[in-house]
């Protein structure tokens, strides 16, 4: 599983951000992903890697093949970790807005 930023630091690949959001489309193999992008099927099987490493993916046996998917748990954890910052930066704004107000009154 994925630790504070790690998943948002993988998704600093154009390939692999791309990956994850054809994935967020539904499950594919690693053919299916490869044929939609710019890159060979071992450096589509290495950017899955990474991201599945980082907590991101799931991914499972059919027949020779192996299907990727989003891991619900890991995308949670990634978006718990960037709502820390939102709601530090609304806080923030908030703060700034009625300092704003009282100096206008």
């Amino acid at each position: 599983m994925q630790t504070n930023g790690r998943g948002i630091a993988v998704l600093g690949d154009p390939t692999r951000q791309t990956i994850f959001e054809l994935l967020s489309e539904g499950p594919s193999s690693v053919g299916d992903l490869a044929e939609l992008l710019p890159v060979s099927r071992p450096a589509v099987s290495q950017h899955l890697k990474v991201l599945k490493d980082a907590g991101l993916l799931l991914d499972e046996r059919d027949g020779t093949r192996r299907i990727y998917r989003l891991d619900p748990d890991g995308v949670a954890e990634m978006r718990a970790y960037l709502d820390r910052f939102w709601n530090l930066a609304m806080v923030e704004f908030k703060r700034r807005v009625e300092r704003q107000r009282k100096e206008t009154r």
